[in-house]
């Protein structure tokens, strides 16, 4: 465990060296080609970096900021387009919005007053929640298979916005820097199109806008008008999220995809366009209530969650890396005393 701690801070301070770089270089040469041409060994670099470490947590950190974030944001920066360009004049400030989830924002007196008493009220039941679910899983061989892989899905979602969460300290207390949402109460969805635009992974879903959704909604535009335009746009962008997570799956599980994490996002893609396409021709007097569409939503997420999102997961394990407490707790005492 020491000898994986010390893997990941090296990973760390390379991957820091290396934007660094990309914030010199890119000062220095004209726009055109020879910015992505100059990016690209950073690019493949910070794609190798998360197969230097294993356990389930580290790497899943490094590949989801790294391999996936910070890349995109790169290729964005290579044809000079927002979040990284135009470049912040601060290194530091360049390093944390390239490398995490987050964005520039200016602080307001709003931003300086304490959180509502009802958002930290559910920060600190999602930290019981999470507690009760470690607790749970000692019980695990009692309970039925889908009742833990709901817990696990809980977990998952739990465990990722209070990494986020804990993430935002530093960065807002040096920086002023915000930690985009990374979710925004994705239970009161009201429909699939609610979820995966307005709630669900809100990061991801801001990078995929401006890397894939917008150029390919420009190309098919041409090809089949602007009223349908949006639908091969949606397809395309859960695609591509299928095959990222392929990839975040592949540096969790080291063994090769299965694919039903991608058909599983492609299924999820062509339901979204369908939705699309009912708003398009239902009147909104005859389209089902919210309440109802949001429950359906939440069904059909979660019957293709266990059918297709969590088996190569629970095959290879990595739920039971994932709820060693013990040895996540090992690992921050070890972290202290570094």
């Amino acid at each position: 465990m020491e000898n994986e701690l010390h893997n990941f801070i090296k990973v760390w301070i390379l991957a820091i060296i290396s934007l660094c770089y990309c914030f010199y270089i890119s000062s220095k040469l004209p726009k055109g080609i020879f910015k992505p041409f100059s990016l690209t060994p950073t690019i493949i670099f910070f794609l190798y970096l998360p197969l230097t470490v294993s356990s389930v947590h580290l790497v899943g950190i490094t590949a989801f900021f790294l391999s996936w974030l910070a890349n995109f944001k790169l290729l964005l920066f290579c044809f000079d387009q927002p979040p990284l360009s135009p470049p912040p004049s601060n290194l530091f400030h360049f390093i944390f919005l390239a490398s995490l989830p987050i964005k520039l924002q200016q602080k307001t007196s709003s931003q300086n007053k304490s959180k509502p008493p009802q958002r930290s009220i559910l920060f600190a039941i999602k930290v019981l929640i999470l507690a009760l679910l470690y607790h749970c899983y000692n019980y695990k061989r009692n309970l039925h298979k889908n009742v833990v892989l709901a817990m696990y899905g809980v977990h998952i979602y739990i465990e990722l916005e209070l990494t986020l969460a804990l993430a935002a300290i530093p960065a807002r207390a040096m920086f002023g820097l915000e930690i985009e949402p990374q979710f925004n109460e994705p239970f009161l969805t009201t429909s699939l199109q609610d979820f995966w635009g307005r709630r669900w992974n809100l990061i991801v879903t801001s990078i995929l806008r401006p890397t894939v959704y917008y150029p390919m909604r420009r190309i098919s535009t041409r090809l089949v008008g602007s009223r349908w335009t949006s639908l091969p746009a949606i397809i395309t962008v859960f695609v591509v999220s299928g095959l990222m997570h392929e990839l975040m799956y592949y540096y969790v599980t080291r063994v090769a995809p299965t694919w039903e994490t991608t058909w599983f996002f492609i299924l999820h893609g062509v339901a979204v366009a369908a939705e699309v396409v009912v708003k398009k021709v239902v009147p909104e007097k005859m389209r089902l209530h919210p309440v109802v569409s949001g429950a359906l939503a939440m069904g059909f997420l979660a019957v293709t969650a266990v059918w297709l999102f969590l088996p190569q997961l629970l095959r290879n394990g990595v739920d039971e890396k994932a709820i060693g407490y013990c040895k996540l707790m090992d690992l921050l005492k070890g972290l202290l005393t570094f």
